[in-house]
């Protein structure tokens, strides 16, 4: 099985010189490309000068996450790692997920463990232990919910099937990919890759975490956690989720049911002196409206009728239960 690394890169050159030499070191299976997306910085210079056996994609423009797809169009590995610029690898890291592939054709997409690089103890905000999604479609992650981050303790460390990996370091065999249509262009950045596992579970793949590899991600290079436009996107187009992979009775009551529980955190925001985020909510609905009939007629009937989500309600187990009876819950 041959791999393809590939780093999506804009104007991060810095962030390159940084964190490549990992990648270069514990990867010597692989094949690495970094992928351009109309970058005005050194970025290329950087990569040319200081890791000639990297190789170099150059895309027109700036496509967001999307730009993977042009990105992997003619690559012709059997396996593609999407890597963020700012993840430091370590030794050893490609085997196991390498060997789970190569064992179970049925695994379509798989994560590591993701832990902080700012504090390596503890599990990172992207994708942490492999993520799920709540009855409502909220997402959230083993080790991670909300802005609430587990110290690593080994309580994670095996392997098992999750309902979708981040796309901060996400395995994905390129003929799963390719068949699936890649990532929907339409979200430019953020849930995209919850929206490819979403369809690769309801064609019947199924998605890993891989305890036994980890990474370090450094985060929030591109945009903040608490910044009003990833509020946007993440509202939105988790309701892009919706609209697409649900049977479309169950998506329209839980689009009704978000319409009331997003109000709620948009007051919950307005509270909390961060009105632009309020605003940023309601940009996201109504985005979402308008393109509603498009994002309809991208649904795929389904192969298959996966259980999308573990618990109830993300809100009830964190708020109502408690952080240790949440963080008990997602042990199971």
């Amino acid at each position: 099985m041959k791999t393809a690394i590939v780093i999506l890169n804009w104007n991060g050159a810095t962030l390159l010189e940084r964190f490549l030499p990992s990648v270069v070191k514990h990867s010597k299976s692989a094949q690495i490309y970094v992928a351009d997306n109309g970058s005005t910085d050194h970025s290329k210079e950087t990569v040319v000068e200081l890791f000639p056996n990297v190789k170099w994609i150059q895309l027109d423009k700036n496509y967001g996450f999307v730009g993977y797809n042009k990105a992997l169009e003619n690559l012709e590995e059997d396996l593609f790692c999407l890597l963020n610029s700012d993840i430091e690898v370590t030794e050893g890291w490609l085997e196991p997920i390498e060997l789970l592939f190569e064992r179970q054709e049925e695994i379509a997409i798989a994560q590591p463990k993701i832990l902080d690089y700012k504090d390596k103890t503890r599990f990172e905000y992207a994708g942490a232990a492999g993520g799920y999604l709540d009855f409502f479609a909220y997402p959230y992650c083993r080790g991670r919910v909300f802005q609430h981050l587990e110290e690593d303790k080994g309580q994670y460390d095996d392997s098992r099937q999750v309902f979708w990996a981040t796309g901060a370091c996400m395995f994905v065999r390129s003929s799963v990919f390719k068949s699936l249509g890649g990532f929907d262009s339409s979200y430019f950045a953020h849930q995209e890759e919850i929206d490819l596992c979403w369809r690769a579970n309801n064609q019947g793949y199924q998605v890993y975490y891989i305890g036994s590899s980890q990474v370090y991600h450094l985060g929030g290079s591109t945009l903040s956690n608490m910044n009003p436009k990833k509020t946007f996107l993440n509202f939105r187009n988790s309701l892009f989720n919706i609209l697409k992979n649900l049977p479309l009775l169950h998506a329209l009551v839980i689009v009704l049911s978000r319409l009331i529980l997003d109000g709620v955190a948009g007051i919950v925001f307005l509270l909390q002196g961060k009105a632009k985020h309020t605003l940023a909510i309601i940009k996201a609905h109504f985005s979402f409206y308008y393109h509603a009939k498009s994002i309809y007629k991208k649904r795929i009937k389904s192969k298959s009728k996966p259980h999308y989500y573990r618990h109830f309600s993300i809100v009830y187990s964190y708020f109502v239960l408690g952080k240790e009876k949440f963080s008990d819950l997602t042990k199971l």
